[in-house]
């Protein structure tokens, strides 16, 4: 079940479910942290070259989690959009208590 979304809330298990691994959820907690910091720099400083650096980190945890920890290809690679959203509701969740850490 991993074509035709129609909708985010459709994706959204989808999602989770390529996040199984613990430690991939952890590096997406740690990348999605320190994207939040360099947005933050971005704008504190006027600099918009912390936003690659934003994104770089991002996608650079991920990528590790998926590739040495859950042994899946990252869902951004068919569902950018999707996958980009899913990072920030998953990292809510997390931070909420409603996903393990």
């Amino acid at each position: 079940m991993s074509e035709g979304f129609t909708s985010f809330r459709a994706f959204y298990p989808y999602y989770l479910g390529e996040h199984r691994d613990r430690t991939c959820r952890r590096l997406h907690f740690v990348g999605t942290s320190f994207a939040l910091g360099f947005i933050v720099l971005a704008i504190i400083r006027g600099e918009p070259r912390w936003l690659l650096a934003a994104l770089a980190s991002g996608y650079a945890f991920a990528w590790v989690g998926h590739f040495f920890f859950e042994k899946n290809r990252p869902a951004t690679f068919k569902h950018p959009f999707y996958s980009f959203a899913g990072d920030w509701v998953m990292y809510r969740d997390m931070l909420l208590g409603r996903i393990p850490f």
